[in-house]
């Protein structure tokens, strides 16, 4: 097999590679050559590691050079074309050369089966970027083997993507001021950044830090076989999503980097345990450096909390090593942050096992079981008409969601706001309307309180926030199409079965993992009679239906199809008046609903269906134009057990209700120990004048104030600022007459 080949035809060299320099900003803290045992475990990880498809054979990897190479010989034609065309002295153009240069995991050696290839194209200062992305797009555009070709010239980092004979390609461009580019070309000479436009700057900037990053540790083999077993693990525990907020590639190969500094003489078995022990065990937010940064005169901006006040608010700072330093995890935020330590803790706690000999590898790289690490979750879904407007609105919303994540931790009662990666494809009997659905779910744990008995908690400007980011973004590139939509809903834990399938959490409910020990900074809740884990893989089935009769149950929290449809239609028009308008809502008042009794640690609470009804007389002035929320005023009637004088009863609601304590006789009495959810949507129409809307779902929750919730957050959480690198708004809010959906979610939080 591949690996056992890769493995022993290494393990016999290990100790003759002997690092004789030092590496790293500080002394190694052990230099201990490996024992026989470490090459058992080593081969162990590598047989454990093969299940998940982490490793290519030959033929694939030769198929990988083969694609390479045609497409460093189109880029060396098109440059070669594009001088004659411009007139150049045929000596020149005989020697203009260009260059394919490969970054990320493929350039690191740990890139699995099936991955994509991210390549930079380096040609001389007669080719302008405009030619890239006109004249050889165009030229790719004639290539049989080429398809999914597609360029996208405004992103951060400029890029043209593809698949080339099955190969999927990132391709990003930089314009050197040379008027050759040969094959030798170093990339790690800072001077070549000189006179650069900021574009070429951030495209060599991966070459350049992955060049670095080999450079910098003292055995390729170890590095890359621990950084193969690590990128697993962090994919299968759901922590892998510079996106999201969590830790890339490029961060967790920094990070192995670092251990491999430490520990420079050791196999990938022992570099694996290292890693949880350095970095659960790292007193945040003190930086990850792989070299001291180099001072330097060309004036580029670089990651220094001494000079920029936004660094200082970073909490997880792991810093590249190639000029200009920056941050690679300023995404990450103190509830991400939380989530990843608890895993390497939890992490540490496994490997410690393996290596004492009480388990084995694959329990290491088991998933959790998100659905049933929280008693609360906000779920949101994404929604479109068709499949090609699916796939850009999915990609914007993923691109938000961290947005929503740091409103949420931000909010006074919230401690942690935990998003899992993984998308799901979205319950089609609820959403009819919308044809492409995916969903994402968010675990809350609230703030325990100290004194007082009960406290309102408004989730409104939090959701409302994130979602004018949104659709502002998506105006603001001319996105927006009729049909897209974004809807948010709080849910309990014992309800995630109306938004996902029964299969798909019994599937997740038959893996069980350890149930490590809390600690103070990490997650705490209260789990079921045991963790278990989570295959967080996508459904094969990303239609499966659903059963209607319990769907009836939960009502949407969004706005209809046709609102949302009229609200796109608006964002999409320029309207001449650039005044600041000030519009009133009317809110329809709550009617009668269905109630499904629930079973709560102290009460009966009651989710209650609400149907539209007339107009009430309350109103909302709301400043169009302003990413803000006026307080909601309205009025609320909770939940009857009727609908129309027809009785709904189930099996489940019909069940008797589990004592809180056996004094306890009563508890379904105690209505003041429950938590209250209210779902209102209004509408703002260009004219002002009021429209029937569709109301949502009331839930009464009950916290229970049995969950051990985590620890206080710092305080200064509040205060971070946004990343100047990715602006989470790059342009300024539009200021003519937008329609903007309102919704309030507001909870009553009980001890």
């Amino acid at each position: 097999m591949l690996s056992s080949v890769f493995f022993f035809s290494h393990s016999t060299s290990m100790l003759q590679n002997q690092p004789h320099r030092h590496y790293g900003i500080t002394s190694p803290i052990s230099l201990a050559p490996p024992k026989d045992i470490d090459y058992i475990h080593t081969q162990k990880l590598v047989e454990a590691m093969e299940s998940f498809g982490v490793f290519e054979d030959e033929e694939e990897l030769n198929h990988r050079l083969v694609v390479l190479c045609k497409l460093n010989n189109l880029v060396k034609e098109w440059i070669f074309e594009l001088g004659e065309s411009k007139n150049l002295p045929p000596s020149v153009v005989e020697n203009v050369g260009g260059r394919i240069f490969t970054f990320g995991s493929y350039r690191l050696g740990v890139h699995t089966k099936g991955a994509d290839i991210d390549a930079l194209c380096v040609a001389p200062r007669h080719v302008e970027r405009s030619d890239f992305f006109h004249s050889f797009f165009e030229k790719l555009k004639h290539q049989e083997e080429i398809k999914n070709l597609r360029a996208v010239e405004d992103a951060y980092v400029p890029v043209v993507k593809f698949e080339f004979d099955g190969i999927e390609i990132d391709l990003v461009f930089a314009r050197l001021p040379v008027q050759t580019v040969s094959d030798n070309l170093d990339l790690r000479d800072d001077s070549r950044l000189r006179s650069l436009d900021i574009r070429c700057i951030r495209s060599l900037n991966g070459c350049r830090v992955t060049d670095e990053i080999l450079h910098l540790v003292p055995n390729k083999e170890n590095f890359q076989l621990t950084l193969r077993a690590i990128k697993l693990w962090a994919k299968r525990r759901g922590i892998y999503s510079n996106m999201l907020g969590f830790l890339g590639g490029v961060s967790w190969a920094m990070l192995v980097a670092r251990t491999c500094q430490l520990h420079p003489n050791a196999l990938a078995s022992t570099l694996v345990n290292k890693f949880f022990l350095i970095f659960s065990k790292w007193e945040w937010p003190n930086p990850v450096l792989l070299k001291q940064p180099e001072e330097n005169n060309l004036n580029l901006p670089v990651w220094d909390p001494r000079v920029n006040p936004s660094d200082r608010y970073h909490v997880m700072p792991i810093i590249t090593p190639a000029y200009p330093q920056q941050n690679s995890t300023y995404n990450v935020s103190t509830s991400t942050r939380a989530v990843v330590v608890e895993e390497l803790k939890h992490g540490l706690a496994v490997t410690n096992e393996i290596l004492q000999g009480k388990s084995d590898w694959p329990k290491l790289f088991e998933q959790p079981n998100f659905f049933q690490k929280y008693k609360h979750y906000i779920v949101l879904t994404a929604s479109t008409y068709t499949e090609e407007h699916h796939l850009e609105w999915v990609g914007l919303v993923e691109s938000k969601i961290r947005v929503l994540v740091g409103n949420l931790e931000r909010n006074e009662f919230i401690n942690i706001a935990h998003v899992n990666p993984q998308s799901f494809p979205g319950n089609q009997e609820y959403c009819k309307q919308s044809r492409y659905v995916s969903m994402w779910f968010l675990g809350i744990i609230f703030r325990k309180l100290e004194s007082a008995e009960s406290t309102k908690i408004d989730l409104t400007y939090d959701i409302q926030s994130f979602t004018d980011a949104v659709y502002r973004q998506a105006n603001n590139i001319n996105m927006l199409k009729e049909g897209m939509k974004i809807e948010t809903a709080y849910v309990k834990r014992k309800h995630l079965h109306y938004f996902l399938p029964a299969g798909t959490l019994q599937k997740r409910k038959k893996q069980s993992m350890l149930n490590i020990s809390q600690n103070a900074t990490g997650l705490r809740c209260k789990r079921a009679s045991s963790n278990e884990s989570l295959n967080s893989s996508r459904d094969d089935n990303s239609r499966t239906s659903y059963n209607s009769s319990s769907l009836s149950m939960i009502s949407k929290l969004d706005t209809s199809t046709a609102e949302m449809e009229r609200n796109a239609t608006i964002w999409r028009t320029n309207g001449a008046n650039s005044r600041e308008k000030m519009t009133h809502v009317a809110v329809s008042p709550v009617s009668k609903g269905i109630s499904i009794p629930v079973i709560g640690s102290k009460m009966e609470a009651a989710v209650a269906i609400r149907t539209s009804g007339p107009p009430s007389d309350c109103t909302i002035p709301t400043v169009i134009g302003h990413n803000a929320v006026s307080q909601l005023r309205t009025r609320f009637v909770q939940g009857h057990n009727e609908l129309s004088g027809t009785q709904i009863t189930t099996s489940k609601s019909a069940a008797p209700k589990r004592p809180h304590s056996p004094a306890s006789k009563e508890c379904s009495k105690r209505s003041k120990d429950r938590e209250k959810l209210i779902g209102q949507d209004s509408a703002f129409k260009e004219d002002g004048h009021p429209e029937d809307v569709k109301r949502r779902s009331t839930e009464n929750v009950d916290l229970g104030g049995k969950n051990k919730l985590l620890a206080s957050i710092e305080t200064s959480r509040s205060q971070r600022l946004c990343s100047e690198e990715l602006p989470d708004s790059s342009s300024p809010v539009p200021t003519n007459g937008i329609r903007i959906i309102k919704r309030s979610i507001r909870l009553t939080l009980n001890q």
